[in-house]
């Protein structure tokens, strides 16, 4: 009982040291360079930073490594915001005081530098405005005619002329746009096609054969894209053609703005007629297509297609 007593009594010896944790201590409060890896040890003289709500391993960085990093990612700029690219935290960057004359040519070099964008669209846009002019005045003399074109422009106003000539190429873009000739060829295929006398008449079939009588899908007709240089390219060579099919087709007429008008119209109708006769043969050609066996005698059938 007396030895229980005395040992009870006795304070606690003091714990040893864990080595292991001393050596995580040790670790954790080495600095490691997350752009180049570097430690304390490596380079004793270099300058260190915690830019940044990083912890552990990432939270230290060289003021130099870091510095390049900053100047790739403004990519020669100093004015951009960088963040840290584990926690998005913004860095805290600070300039010295140049003086009062730097600080002006830095503000005017912004203004400048984000002023130019719109300066440049402000130019393009003009520039086009100009050319449509100048192509909306070209149209009223080739379309009217030389003499008559001037005169009719030089006794407009001039508020009216610079609103209405460059609405001419515009115009005529936005016709080109107009896709008459599926309205006319789905009107055909729906209405027509129930006419006995159409099928002998009209220069395709509007029965596309006997592919379709196993389905109830209709095979839709082949996608036709809209071409951005194609339609700018056709609505602006129309004036000419028109007027080079007039004075071809209608030389009797003597008003040169009639001779065009039946040119353009002529050209147009027969180019949408053509055009749907295509995109019908396409479609009967597309609904009667088949695939094939892969076999020896369909490949070496194929094969002897596909060469020219």
């Amino acid at each position: 009982m007396e030895l229980d007593e005395t040992a009870r009594n006795e304070p606690p010896a003091p714990a040893l040291p864990n080595p292991v944790q001393k050596a995580e201590s040790h670790d954790s409060d080495q600095r490691y360079c997350w752009v180049c890896f570097a430690t304390d040890e490596e380079d004793e003289n270099a300058a260190w930073v915690q830019p940044c709500n990083c912890r552990g391993t990432t939270k230290w960085v060289h003021q130099a490594c870091l510095q390049r990093w900053v100047d790739e990612k403004q990519k020669g700029g100093n004015m951009g915001k960088v963040s840290c690219p584990q926690c998005q935290t913004e860095y805290i960057i600070v300039f010295p005081n140049m003086g009062t004359l730097v600080l002006i040519m830095d503000t005017v070099d912004s203004f400048i530098y984000k002023g130019c964008p719109f300066l440049a669209a402000g130019i393009v846009v003009g520039a086009i405005y100009w050319c449509a002019v100048t192509y909306g005045a070209i149209t009223v003399m080739q379309v009217v005619g030389q003499k008559e074109g001037l005169t009719v422009m030089e006794q407009a106003d001039p508020l009216v002329l610079l609103i209405g000539l460059p609405a001419i190429p515009i115009a005529l873009i936005v016709g080109k746009m107009v896709r008459w000739e599926d309205t006319v060829l789905y009107l055909i295929r729906k209405y027509l096609s129930r006419v006995p006398i159409v099928k002998h008449l009209l220069p395709f079939r509007v029965d596309v054969g006997p592919s379709l009588s196993n389905t109830n899908e209709e095979i839709p007709p082949l996608s036709d894209p809209i071409s951005a240089t194609r339609v700018l390219c056709g609505a602006l060579l129309m004036p000419s053609i028109s007027n080079l099919i007039g004075k071809f087709l209608f030389d009797s007429v003597k008003s040169n703005f009639h001779k065009t008008m039946l040119g353009g119209v002529t050209f147009i109708l027969v180019k949408g007629a053509l055009k749907i006769y295509h995109k019908q043969q396409q479609y009967i050609r597309q609904c009667q297509r088949k695939i094939l066996d892969y076999t020896e005698a369909n490949i070496t059938m194929y094969l002897r297609r596909e060469r020219p």
